[in-house]
């Protein structure tokens, strides 16, 4: 079995973000990049897939060659090639319409993405990519098990999860619970040495057109000053949310 699991190169969370060029531009000094955490669950399941069933995996990312250590450290994982198309990730349709063309030269019987990057949460490549391969697609994806060219995945819906047969070749837009957080792995120094040995394959970008673009960012208003009620003083509190926070 062959499988692409697909990387965005997002800023750590405990970053602090600001905008450059009259806020249409995320400024990139002093940030921190990592492996986007749903990318991340998805990469430990292909590990799994590796170890206990023998297939190959392949990493993928979108991106400049700044996005490289974070292919690298994919690598020092586990996974046993890199593949980068070289170009900015302008929108969802143009990052899916360059990663269809990697799966279908490729070939891959299982594509594992995230569910959204946790920058921009668009949360839509994993679905185009599903319709420009021609592939089943099962989203939200917190469970999977491949048996042959059949797969069984379980996907989270409204009050609950759902389980489902289909076929592959298949894409899923994986997210938290497809791994335990405790499988989550850190790369060690073997890891980090041999994956300065594998394959990290540059490719130039496919034929398209971003469908969308960025006008402007906007930073969340700032947190009000709190008001402080003193705990014996109900009707106060009862006031103050009512007339004031309008909750109740």
């Amino acid at each position: 079995m062959k499988i692409l699991v697909c990387i965005s190169h997002v800023p750590d969370t405990t970053s602090k973000i600001n905008f450059t060029d009259g806020d249409t531009k995320f400024d990139t000094n002093g940030v921190q990049f990592v492996i986007n955490p749903n990318d991340e669950f998805g990469l430990t399941r292909a590990m799994w897939f590796k170890e206990k069933q023998g297939a190959s995996v392949t990493v993928v990312n979108v991106g400049g060659a700044e996005t490289e250590p974070t292919l690298r450290k994919a690598l020092a994982i586990g996974a046993d090639a890199a593949i980068r198309v070289n170009t900015e990730a302008a929108d969802g349709f143009f990052v899916a319409k360059q990663l269809a063309k990697v799966v279908n030269d490729g070939s891959y019987d299982l594509v594992i993405a995230g569910r959204e990057s946790i920058d921009y949460n668009g949360g839509m490549v994993p679905g185009m990519l599903a319709g420009l391969t021609n592939a089943n697609f099962v989203a939200n994806c917190i469970g999977l098990e491949v048996d042959g060219t059949n797969a069984k995945a379980v996907r989270e819906i409204d009050g609950g999860k759902e389980t489902v047969s289909t076929a592959l070749p298949l894409v899923i837009g994986g997210q938290k619970g497809l791994v335990e957080e405790s499988d989550l792995r850190i790369p060690n120094m073997r890891g980090i040495m041999m994956a300065r040995k594998k394959p990290l394959t540059v490719l130039e970008p496919a034929d398209a057109s971003a469908e969308t673009k960025v006008t402007s960012y906007e930073k969340p208003a700032p947190k009000g000053a709190v008001k402080l009620v003193n705990a014996d003083n109900i009707d106060e509190l009862v006031s103050l949310l009512h007339n004031e926070a309008k909750v109740i």
